[in-house]
């Protein structure tokens, strides 16, 4: 196969659509944010992405296998902007991979229409949080004016090292082809998934896209992960199980 190969799956008229990331990272913010909206609103799968740079393996589901890959849904909600959303399961092994993907990427984002770009995405703690904000990164003041305006933080110097993987160069290489590209990092402690960081960061993007979501599901899943906790603070601590209060910070 090529280095980099697509697979056109299905036809869809979008208008003006925007395209949303949310690949695998820190506290899987991204990941679980996009599948979160597909899972809500009626999508569709439009293209698949392949590259000898992703893991050499395949997914096993019920016994049926599939390539790894990074797959392109096109959803057409009730209200707002229709939505290019790209998932998957795995980001690039390598330095190539990354930048040969996401120039990928926005070729295949370029073909549907899309001129601007979300990436969502984790910025690490630390520590465990009792509030949650969202920061953000953007390719020009008109985008970071817009996007303080909904409560989106962007501050000197964070994250600290800038933004790596496909979260990053979308806005670099994006920048380059005239994208308008912002990067939506929810806060998280870096140390588990965390559906609440998840949560923050759709807050904001249904806010500026006006698409409507409802968060039960994502809360469900926060409430599994702080019992998660609760079992290995048990174990490690050999106390008695916190109450919902003691546990109202853990993403």
């Amino acid at each position: 196969m090529d280095e980099f190969e697509r697979e056109r799956v299905a036809e869809a008229d979008l208008s003006e659509p925007v395209l949303v990331e949310g690949l695998p990272g820190v506290g899987h913010v991204g990941k679980l944010a996009a599948e979160h909206i597909l899972e809500e609103l009626d999508s569709e799968v439009l293209e698949r992405v392949y590259s000898t740079h992703f893991p050499p393996q395949v997914s096993v589901e019920e016994g049926r296998t599939e390539l790894a890959s990074a797959t392109f849904h096109a959803v057409t909600p009730d209200e707002g902007r229709d939505l290019l959303v790209l998932t998957g399961n795995h980001q690039a092994q390598d330095t190539v991979g990354h930048y040969g993907l996401t120039d990928t990427f926005l070729d295949v984002a370029a073909d549907h229409g899309v001129e601007e770009v979300f990436a969502i995405g984790g910025v690490p703690t630390g520590e465990l949080i009792e509030e949650y904000s969202v920061v953000g990164a953007a390719t020009s003041d008109d985008l970071v004016d817009d996007l303080e305006a909904v409560g989106v933080e962007f501050r000197e110097d964070d994250p600290a090292g800038g933004i790596v993987g496909v979260s990053g160069l979308l806005l670099g290489l994006g920048e380059r082809r005239d994208f308008a590209a912002t990067c939506l990092m929810g806060e998280t402690s870096g140390y588990l998934v965390d559906p609440k960081s998840a949560q923050a960061v759709l807050e904001v993007l249904q806010s500026v896209l006006g698409f409507d979501l409802d968060f039960a599901e994502l809360e469900e899943r926060a409430e599994e992960m702080e019992e998660v906790v609760r079992k290995i603070q048990e174990m490690e601590q050999g106390t008695p199980t916190p109450t919902d209060e003691d546990l109202r910070y853990i993403g």
